[in-house]
């Protein structure tokens, strides 16, 4: 319930939901999950969204729920073929030798980092670096595992399972970072970045690999993580 003299909005992505929490005030946007203000980088737009949402607090009597009146920008209906610094699409189906693999997989992190450093410096701020690594110690984390060498957990505070969830986290984010950074590249929907990451990087064959390891482990957490928080059930 809204306190006496605290009025509050809020922006919904999911109608049905709001619908029964019955918020004092709420904006309604047809938008992507994730994507409460539309797509990224239009300022503009994103505006508006915000814009509408505060108006609510004019309401005085709810709880109220306002449909937001226009669509979401066009993301680009494609994610187009990497050509520098690095070409994201060898014969990954010829990767099986696990030294080769993990070579691929380390190239492809290293040339991602100028597309990633770009981006950075342009945004000025980044998703990567909940689990304590830069990408390509990650790269050489996950390397590690899959060989089966003993490593030592880079997160203290939490068991190795979490730090191996963390990582792959990271690295996706990176990936996504480094592809959107690239021009005309600004602004895919997540479905596509996700289809994109999924076929055509050396990375997903990677963490397919690394989810056998840890379903062969005998660590608990790590099964757990392999079997269900690695890789989405759509590519699994």
């Amino acid at each position: 319930m809204e306190q006496e003299g605290i009025p509050t909005t809020q922006i919904s992505l999911i109608r049905l939901h709001t619908e029964k929490i019955k918020p004092p005030r709420a904006l309604w946007v047809p938008f992507e999950l994730g994507r409460p203000l539309g797509v990224p980088n239009d300022p503009g737009f994103q505006s508006r969204v915000l814009l509408a949402a505060l108006r609510l607090l004019e309401v005085s009597n709810g709880p109220v729920i306002s449909d937001f009146s226009e669509d979401a920008p066009a993301s680009n209906d494609m994610v187009t073929t990497l050509s520098c610094p690095v070409n994201l699409n060898p014969k990954i189906e010829n990767l099986n030798d696990t030294e080769k693999l993990m070579a691929a997989f380390k190239n492809e992190i290293s040339g991602l980092r100028s597309w990633y450093d770009l981006g950075l410096e342009k945004k000025g701020r980044t998703t990567v670096g909940a689990s304590g690594m830069t990408p390509e110690a990650i790269g050489d984390f996950v390397s590690s595992l899959i060989s089966g060498k003993t490593i030592e957990n880079p997160r203290e505070d939490i068991a190795l399972g979490f730090s191996v969830n963390l990582a792959i986290s990271d690295l996706k984010a990176y990936y996504s970072e480094a592809i959107t950074a690239q021009p005309g590249q600004e602004a895919p929907s997540s479905k596509l970045i996700s289809h994109w990451f999924w076929t055509e990087t050396v990375a997903s064959r990677v963490i397919h690999t690394l989810k056998e390891t840890c379903l062969e482990s005998e660590d608990k957490l790590l099964k757990l993580v392999g079997r269900s928080l690695l890789v989405p059930a759509e590519y699994a």
